[in-house]
């Protein structure tokens, strides 16, 4: 049974930040590519970040460029994203995803979801 479980999300003010983290269980973690979606209410599910097998390769959405590192521990199974400078901008409901191979951006390539966890920035 594949499992993906998201912690870490919260209440922050503006400016803070939060650190995400995504453990996978029941599938080869070491050859997943691993990325980060949100959705906020409303709107269309969005790309935000993510990593290859190996962790040396990452790629970001427009949005969180400069702010958010996603990074990766292959021994713990597990994938970060630590968000920094948050904005109410933020605020939405951040999804784990995983797919054996190319780390793609697009939602509809990925196999594997996790239940999400509510990130919510106060102005």
């Amino acid at each position: 049974q594949v499992q993906l479980v998201e912690s870490g999300g919260g209440l922050v003010q503006a400016g803070g930040s939060l650190r995400l983290s995504c453990a996978a269980s029941g599938l080869a973690f070491e050859i997943n590519a691993m990325a980060w979606f949100r959705q906020a209410p409303g709107l269309e599910r969005e790309f935000v970040s993510s990593i290859n097998w190996s962790g040396s390769g990452t790629a970001y959405g427009d949005s969180v460029k400069d702010r958010f590192t996603i990074s990766r521990d292959n021994v713990r199974r597990t994938v970060y994203l630590q968000m920094n400078s948050l904005t109410p901008e933020d605020t939405a409901v951040y999804y784990c995803a995983a797919r054996p191979g190319i780390p793609y951006p697009n939602s509809t390539d990925y196999k594997y979801w996790g239940q999400g966890t509510q990130v919510t920035v106060s102005s």
